[in-house]
């Protein structure tokens, strides 16, 4: 049986109509290096500090209604970094896996991961594989990490998969379309971004859900991740309802 997720209050946001709050929205997390600099200390702090971010951004999305969050937590160009801050990241994100897993249960959260998860440390893969599992049954809020991602790399994985699956007569080459090629994402259930919000100022995608994003809209704050809070987030919101969406189409009246 699945797991109520937990009441939160309704119209967070009372100046927004509920059909303007975006079903699903993707943050950049950026800026963590450039916070701790800005106390003079390593960057590894700014990693750190930015973890109370993802707790109140995640809660503040919930209660608003939000259906999914996908946050960049770690890209396949992260590894050229150095060494000792790879590392960090990583056992960073096998505790914040174990960690969280009460706040999670709590709120109905569904936890999964997006990339080549396969290709990270055995220990954090292993609890990031864990909190996948516990959170299965939850219906509430998809809280998504993308780890070890690359959105081109996403679509060629993907192309890859259906030349295999052509090669063995599963599918028809001409039959090829944007519904088969989604299909063989890494995460086939995950829905459209309507909203994709970038951190301290860079005005960039940095190959984020290149192909999820297609249509979304773009707020970039000034804001560096560490001190990013929920009323950050609704400020995003706010601007992501004011704004009118095309699709490629025509505004009508």
């Amino acid at each position: 049986m699945a797991k109520a997720p937990a009441p939160f209050p309704q119209r967070i946001l009372p100046d927004v109509r509920a059909s303007k709050i975006p079903a699903s929205i993707g943050i950049i997390m950026d800026g963590n290096g450039r916070w701790a600099r800005r106390f003079g200390w390593e960057r590894v702090r700014g990693h750190t500090a930015g973890i109370d971010s993802v707790r109140d951004t995640a809660r503040a999305a919930a209660e608003l209604g939000i259906k999914e969050l996908t946050l960049y937590a770690f890209s396949v160009e992260n590894w050229k970094r150095p060494r000792r801050e790879v590392t960090y990241l990583m056992e960073l994100l096998r505790k914040f896996a174990i960690d969280e897993r009460a706040e999670i249960e709590k709120n109905g959260i569904v936890f999964r991961t997006l990339g080549r998860i396969d290709e990270l440390p055995e220990k954090t893969k292993s609890a990031l594989r864990e909190s996948e599992r516990l959170s299965a049954d939850n219906d509430g809020m998809v809280l998504r990490l993308a780890l070890n991602y690359g959105g081109r790399t996403e679509i060629a994985d993907a192309a890859k998969q259906l030349a295999r699956d052509a090669v063995a007569g599963r599918i028809d080459a001409e039959s090829i379309d944007e519904a088969a090629l989604a299909e063989r994402l890494y995460d086939p259930s995950m829905r459209d971004v309507d909203l994709v919000v970038r951190t301290a100022s860079e005005m960039r995608v940095s190959n984020f859900l290149l192909w999820q994003i297609s249509y979304a809209e773009i707020v970039v704050t000034d804001v560096l991740w560490p001190d990013f809070r929920r009323e950050h987030l609704y400020a995003a919101v706010r601007e992501f309802a004011s704004r009118e969406r095309r699709f490629g189409g025509l505004v009508k009246g």
